[in-house]
């Protein structure tokens, strides 16, 4: 990645996309245009957009959870909530020894809104996850594993839900944590949700596993790096060999379509040696580094969805958090064993990394308004670049909880993204239309939504009458990338003709 040749051969070939792009344009434009007013009942607002990347806790605006907190404390003031100082408090009685009162409350109060202090300070954002600044109203309202069975977060889900199903052409796919301390994590989860009834085809779910190792050891709730990895995917290979020994947890798998690794990652950390230790020995103190996680996670997952294919269950992929800070050995790590990605600001700063990203067509699902909280203004962001260059990029909100303003969070970060880099309508359907790849929703769904010749290459793929998306602009990508696989492969590449989804 930093041999000059490499690098310079590299930054032109992706200036010289991102040129052909722009000529594309000045040639294309207007036939595109035209071609999309052809399409009869179809526009940005009628076609599928998938939020690639949303985290559960945060799914819903601070408005909905206001309102959600003071309709709670109006109608059930005297449930017991919380087991806090030795005695059961009621939720009247929390917010009474908060000095507070449904009155009182509004969204400036709730403070869970990311503003200037939080850049640079991944720290005070997570701070933000705590409802007026209270960690005991984030384990009422925002947690699953406390004394009310997380009810509240169940019935706030479902109003999130609801709203997605209103909307008819957005989805989303949630991340839930699953944190490794004990086995009996799954089993709590997926009772949660299976009681709960917390479905719908609107949604599919993500685990994600924050990289804690290190907080787990102090604490002495584990030993080794072994027994994160046995918590969490012993249970997993227990319920694909036989789903009667964990009932539920079988039922919330067939939603789950992926497993996510989340973190700082500006965290500094030990770099990767070639003789490291096995994670039965990785006994000390230190968190294993990101690529230390991100192989054995794919190492497991492997196996496990080979296990899970031969019985004809759904498989799950990795798509961690990726590319946000941090060193770009992450992204190394990411390009060689990742489905997907989110974020992946960084491949800005590694033509050879980006260039094999487009290559290999790995998909970002990225969130500039949730970037421009923590890690890079807005107007830095990659993605315009990205996206002119034919990379596999999406568009997603991260946290509408804490980053966004309005009830559909996705379409505020579409329209964002369209104001401030001037983008048309067949680009906000191209990249919608990613958003649909990237996702894990089975074929049935995207099957419906984008055409049943969906994945085949080029436009043979792609129905605009679906998408909305013109031939010219889908031919014009897939030429282009055929082209560079050539240059890469000196003419002899043979080419997949399907799209992996």
């Amino acid at each position: 990645m930093s041999v000059g040749n490499a690098r310079s051969m590299c930054h032109h070939k992706l200036r010289f996309l991102e040129e052909k792009f722009r000529l594309h344009l000045l040639i294309n434009a207007d036939r595109e245009f035209l071609a999309q007013k052809s399409a009869p009942h179809r526009d940005f607002y009628n076609i599928r957009k998938v939020d690639t990347h949303v985290h559960h806790s945060a799914c819903m605006n601070q408005k909905h959870l206001l309102r959600f907190i003071k309709s709670k404390l109006r109608k059930e003031p005297d449930e017991v909530v919380i087991f806090r100082d030795g005695q059961y408090l009621t939720l009247k009685e929390v917010f009474e020894s908060l000095d507070l009162t449904g009155y009182d409350l509004n969204v400036d109060l709730l403070d869970v809104h990311a503003d200037k202090s939080t850049f640079h300070r991944f720290d005070k954002f997570n701070l933000k996850y705590n409802p007026c600044g209270q960690s005991r109203l984030r384990e009422i309202f925002l947690k699953q594993d406390n004394l009310i069975q997380g009810r509240f977060l169940a019935e706030v889900t479902k109003e999130v839900l609801s709203d997605l199903e209103a909307s008819k052409y957005q989805m989303a796919e949630y991340r839930i944590s699953i944190y490794g301390r004990k086995q009996s994590e799954w089993d709590q989860l997926a009772s949660w949700f299976v009681n709960n009834s917390i479905y719908s085809e609107t949604a599919v779910w993500l685990i994600q596993l924050p990289r804690l190792y290190n907080v787990y050891r102090s604490m002495g709730t584990v030993t080794s790096f072994q027994n994160i990895l046995d918590n969490v995917f012993i249970p997993l290979f227990e319920v694909s060999v036989d789903p009667n020994s964990h009932p539920h947890l079988h039922l919330f798998l067939m939603q789950v379509v992926g497993f996510d690794m989340v973190d700082d990652e500006s965290k500094p950390e030990r770099r990767p040696t070639k003789h490291m230790p096995k994670p039965a020995e990785w006994t000390n103190v230190f968190n294993p580094a990101f690529s230390y996680y991100a192989y054995y996670c794919y190492a497991n997952l492997y196996t496990l969805n080979k296990l899970r294919e031969s019985k004809g269950l759904p498989t799950i992929r990795l798509r961690p958090h990726c590319g946000e800070a941090g060193d770009i050995d992450h992204l190394a790590a990411g390009f060689l064993l990742c489905h997907n990605i989110s974020h992946g600001i960084n491949l800005r700063k590694s033509p050879v990394l980006q260039y094999l990203y487009y290559l290999a067509q790995i998909g970002l699902a990225m969130s500039p308004l949730s970037n421009n909280s923590l890690f890079l203004n807005y107007h830095r962001n990659p993605f315009p670049m990205y996206f002119q260059r034919g990379m596999n990029v999406s568009l997603s909100s991260d946290d509408p909880l804490q980053i966004h303003m309005t009830k559909e969070a996705l379409v505020e970060e579409y329209s964002v993204a369209a104001k401030v880099w001037k983008l048309s309508p067949c680009d906000l359907c191209e990249i919608a239309r990613h958003s649909v790849y990237q996702s894990g929703f089975p074929h049935t769904a995207k099957a419906h939504w984008l055409g049943n010749k969906y994945f085949e290459r080029g436009p043979e793929g792609n129905d605009i009458h679906k998408t909305n998306v013109p031939n010219i602009r889908i031919a014009f990508r897939h030429e282009t990338w055929r082209d560079e696989m050539q240059f890469v492969y000196c003419g002899k590449a043979r080419l997949p003709q399907e799209v992996e989804h």
